[in-house]
């Protein structure tokens, strides 16, 4: 028959969404860079941009839920899915692989970097008369490792097997225990953001003064936004579940959320003994 599709995959549709987040992207980013430098117009450039992002995320993913209700998402295309999703989140290592590169660089190597009129600067924003070889510069206090970091860590390993529970549950029918274990993740995660929010609040050193600080925040900041994103995947999920989808042998929107969860887990793991306990061991704890 004519038009009858004898095939496991699916052809999409064309779309106007794939378009609508390139362009959007393109108009955030170039916000981002007239806010930065103060220019004229950067605000509202960068405020439609986001709504932009917002508007093509959920377009989008309103269609691939849709798909997947439809049933669209045959066992081939659950199998390239996954390969998308590990090739997303091993895109994602390298990006946090960037952060860990600086700051073993700026720890290992605190070298002064040029002389103007006399007078070194180097990476510590300190003068050569004052310049001391080490990281973080020479009075510069420090979050204390094992007060609020470690119990951020602990609960991002609680979380860690929250989700697992759920995904357990799911995959053996449990539909309540999978809403539990979702409820539980969401607000560990939501618990973990507010905590470090408080800790910027009361950290004792700013973004841009030292090549510590911002080192600090640009590895810890960007690992936070991924727990944000992570925390609305998977309040994504809660809802869905709430709606009666997953099935214990169709999940793949559920299993690419504990995925990206556990990723942002270990990422979290190595921050935490490379910069906390490592990057501040013997500087003076605030």
């Amino acid at each position: 028959m004519a038009g009858a599709k004898n095939h496991d995959y699916h052809i999409l549709d064309p779309d106007i969404w794939p378009l609508v987040g390139a362009l959007s992207g393109l108009t955030f980013t170039s916000g981002m860079v007239l806010f930065m430098h103060e220019m004229t117009g950067g605000h509202l450039v960068l405020g439609l941009g986001l709504a932009g992002l917002i508007a093509a995320f959920f377009g989008w993913f309103s269609k691939v839920v849709n798909e997947a209700q439809r049933g669209d998402h045959t066992p081939v295309v659950q199998l390239h899915m996954r390969y998308g999703m590990i090739l997303f989140i091993a895109s994602e290592v390298m990006f946090f692989v960037g952060w860990f590169w600086s700051w073993f660089d700026f720890a290992l190597f605190p070298a002064p970097l040029e002389v103007v009129d006399g007078v070194t600067f180097n990476r510590l924003g300190q003068d050569g008369a004052a310049a001391l070889q080490q990281f973080p510069a020479k009075g510069i206090e420090v979050l204390d490792a094992f007060d609020l970091p470690l119990l951020n860590t602990l609960i991002l390993l609680c979380s860690g097997t929250t989700v697992t529970w759920a995904h357990h549950s799911l995959i053996h029918g449990d539909r309540e225990g999978l809403k539990k274990g979702l409820w539980l993740t969401v607000l560990l995660g939501a618990l973990f953001t507010c905590i470090q929010a408080y800790e910027y609040g009361h950290a004792p050193f700013a973004f841009g003064q030292n090549t510590y600080g911002s080192a600090f925040y640009m590895a810890t900041g960007f690992h936070g936004f991924h727990v944000l994103v992570g925390t609305i995947f998977l309040i994504v999920c809660l809802v869905r579940a709430y709606k009666g989808h997953f099935t214990p042998k169709q999940h793949f929107g559920f299993e690419a959320a504990a995925w990206y969860w556990h990723f942002v887990d270990v990422v979290w793991l190595f921050l935490f003994v490379v910069v906390y306990v490592w990057g501040g061991w013997g500087a003076p704890i605030h």
